[in-house]
């Protein structure tokens, strides 16, 4: 998973950078000068507000210990230390002593939460008065591949993700969710929503093989008991194969996905 989380800023560097440039627009009047990056996952969000936001300090929070200290050397590495805090909380659990911040980012981590209504409150609380809130949502995974590959049935990554929607009905059921009436209801006020779809097209950067290849096995992973004999082969060539038909040789790659973004503040007065 941390490759993976790692790999999806890489590719996906071009919205990362036209997200934060955004964002130093909505905060214009007050820089952060204090970020939160709750359920930090390796940092993406946190470096790269850092990069944004030069006088910012961060604080990455997550429940992952192997994350955290993945975030520690990678700071070490990009010579920003000294601006990086890390903390290890459970969420579901308890709201951790984390102090305040004027900038909160949670991106693709609020539905994660048993309770995503008292996060948000509690974040309400940590938020200085004027301060915003992003929150980074998606509705599955990107999607690589042409309908028909050239090997086994026509359509997998459609049946893939067919049944991973079913299979994240059950067990993540705030994926997709609307979170303009839970952040109104927190107390926040919408600055803004925001849409990005993504769409890559050749050439593309350098690791959306081995991007796709990572997506595709936590995907088979994920759906081993649920997919055909044949499907299941299909993406075992994909993703192992060497030749022509694997992830990491194959010219007829695309990145296709959408990310939806809420731009919330804690009124000045409260």
């Amino acid at each position: 998973m941390a490759e993976l989380l790692d790999l999806d800023a890489e590719v996906l560097h071009s919205y990362l950078s036209e997200l934060t440039a955004w964002i130093k627009e909505l905060t214009a009047d007050r820089p952060p000068r204090r970020i939160l990056d709750v359920g930090s996952g390796t940092g993406t969000g946190t470096f790269a507000l850092l990069d944004r936001f030069d006088r910012a300090d961060a604080t990455a929070l997550d429940l992952s210990p192997r994350f955290l200290h993945h975030i520690g050397g990678k700071a070490r590495a990009l010579g920003v230390a000294d601006r990086v805090r890390t903390v290890q909380a459970d969420l579901d659990a308890a709201w951790p002593s984390v102090g305040t911040a004027d900038l909160v980012w949670a991106s693709a981590s609020l539905h994660h939460l048993a309770d995503p209504d008292r996060v948000l409150a509690e974040i309400f609380t940590a938020i200085d008065p004027g301060g915003f809130l992003i929150v980074a949502e998606l509705d599955s995974f990107p999607r690589f591949l042409p309908d028909d590959l050239g090997i086994g049935r026509p359509g997998l990554e459609a049946r893939c993700h067919a049944l991973q929607a079913e299979r994240h009905a059950a067990l993540v059921p705030h994926l997709g969710s609307d979170w303009g009436p839970r952040l109104t209801k927190a107390g926040f006020t919408i600055e803004a929503e925001r849409t990005f779809p993504i769409a890559l097209t050749p050439p593309l950067p350098a690791a959306t093989g081995r991007y796709a290849q990572a997506t595709l096995s936590r995907l088979r992973s994920a759906l081993a008991d649920r997919l055909t004999a044949d499907d299941l082969s299909t993406l075992d060539t994909l993703t192992t194969d060497d030749g022509p038909h694997g992830l990491l040789n194959r010219t007829d790659l695309t990145v296709r996905t959408t990310r939806t973004i809420w731009a919330a503040r804690r009124p000045a007065g409260e």
